[in-house]
């Protein structure tokens, strides 16, 4: 139960900061291309990378684990939205944008993946 809470609650947080991401986004590059998107796969990406390089030189609780990983960086990251926005650009005839999109997001968020590990890693 315990986890359960910790999910809940870290999918609270999660939730709201890719809403405020969004929204920021917008704001500052328009709509003309998912960029909120990006940039929380990309921020999440790096923070899982380095959430589990942390748990594998340290002995995180099971309860950390459940609020950070599947509860903030579950709610925080958006691979479904990611994969609906790339479909409506090739839905819409713009291959480009719609490739640069998948390619951005799969290629970044792998970098950042690894980089979270090695910033951890090397620092423990």
């Amino acid at each position: 139960m315990n986890n359960l809470i910790a999910v809940a609650c870290g999918g609270a947080i999660g939730a709201s900061l890719r809403y405020g991401a969004s929204l920021l986004a917008l704001r500052l590059f328009g709509t003309t291309f998912p960029y909120g998107t990006l940039i929380v796969n990309c921020l999440g990406s790096l923070l899982m990378g380095a959430l589990y390089a942390l748990s594998m030189s340290t002995d995180l609780p099971p309860s950390v684990k459940a609020f950070i990983g599947v509860g903030m960086l579950g709610a925080l990251t958006t691979f479904s939205t990611f994969a609906n926005e790339s479909l409506l650009l090739f839905q819409a005839g713009d291959w480009l944008k719609a490739g640069l999109n998948i390619v951005l997001n799969v290629a970044i968020c792998l970098a950042m993946v690894a980089l979270g590990q090695h910033f951890i890693a090397s620092n423990t």
